[in-house]
């Protein structure tokens, strides 16, 4: 079975990136054929810095971006502008067609935000890119968990549920997931709202909920065999994640950022890896930050949300 070709853009130069691809390149080429969007000249100053060699079939393409002086551990314009076109070089490439999927290694935001990027990170521009509504979802093969509401102050979050959305995020999600069993979603509020007593939202995830089911199993029930239960009703949040409920479900929906993320990576924070959904094209990400407090200090790094980045594409 051919590999599938898979473009990786660099992430920030400033961070333990190009460590990460250069150390774990043999594995990574086990499982598919890479091409990493970096340049010869920036390649060959990061090797140099880290005392690695660049192995013999290290494929490269030149992003759209001039060489400059990396900085280990500093946020800088110039770093977060070729993390930005080593991006879009792995976007373009997955557009025409020349690679089946991309991984992103880490950005750091503000690093974008020096170099005038408008986005916060590659969700949102991908969601702009193709005109899509695309669905971040983190974990591993235990447990994923997709977010309703991402990179927004949490007190924009309860206003930002809507029967609309919501129900159009649900059926978005489980088309391109296609999870095969019941899909845990959480209320929003503690003791998911106790019947009104700590706030209405949950009747409003509950219709979603209700509309998505509905339209699901009109759309699908004839190609897939279904789960009886599609969806969870609102789940208590703070007994969603406990060992007895977990072992019912593979795939949660949080309605905000950290009510997800923070039992998501206690639980399982070195093998996660985030994965953009409902996109024309598939692209995985680790599921950590750029690390600059042990960039090109010889650390040891652990790899394994890399290795599952790529693998997911292997598959």
């Amino acid at each position: 079975m051919q590999k599938k070709k898979v473009a990786i853009s660099i992430g920030d130069l400033n961070g333990i990136g190009i460590q990460l691809a250069l150390e774990n390149h043999t594995q990574i080429a086990d499982m598919v054929d890479p091409i990493y969007c970096i340049d010869n000249t920036m390649l060959q100053r990061s090797a140099d810095l880290l005392q690695l060699n660049i192995p013999n079939d290290f494929q490269t393409i030149a992003p759209d971006a001039s060489a400059f002086t990396i900085e280990p551990g500093i946020v800088s314009a110039p770093s977060g502008a070729y993390a930005y076109a080593s991006f879009v070089k792995a976007v373009e490439l997955a557009r025409e067609g020349k690679v089946d999927a991309i991984t992103t290694l880490p950005i750091h935001k503000k690093a974008w935000e020096e170099a005038d990027v408008k986005y916060k990170g590659h969700t949102d521009a991908l969601r702009d890119f193709f005109d899509a509504d695309a669905i971040m979802m983190l974990g591993c093969p235990k447990m994923y968990v997709a977010l309703f509401t991402e990179h927004i102050p949490l007190r924009e979050a309860a206003d930002s549920i809507n029967e609309k959305d919501l129900t159009r995020f649900l059926i978005d999600f489980y088309n391109t997931a296609k999870p095969t069993s019941t899909v845990a979603v959480l209320g929003l509020n503690p003791h998911a709202g106790d019947n009104g007593v700590l706030g209405d939202e949950e009747q409003i995830i509950q219709k979603a909920i209700d509309n998505a089911s509905k339209q699901i199993r009109q759309t699908l029930s004839t190609r897939y065999s279904l789960p009886s239960t599609l969806f969870t009703n609102p789940l208590v949040p703070d007994v969603a994640f406990t060992p007895n409920v977990r072992k019912d479900y593979t795939h949660y929906i949080a309605m905000y950022h950290d009510q997800g993320l923070a039992p998501l990576k206690a639980l399982y924070f070195d093998e996660g890896i985030n994965v953009s959904l409902n996109l024309p094209i598939l692209r995985t990400s680790v599921d950590h930050g750029t690390a600059f407090d042990i960039a090109y200090k010889g650390v040891k790094l652990n790899a394994l949300s890399y290795l599952n980045a790529v693998k997911y594409i292997s598959k």
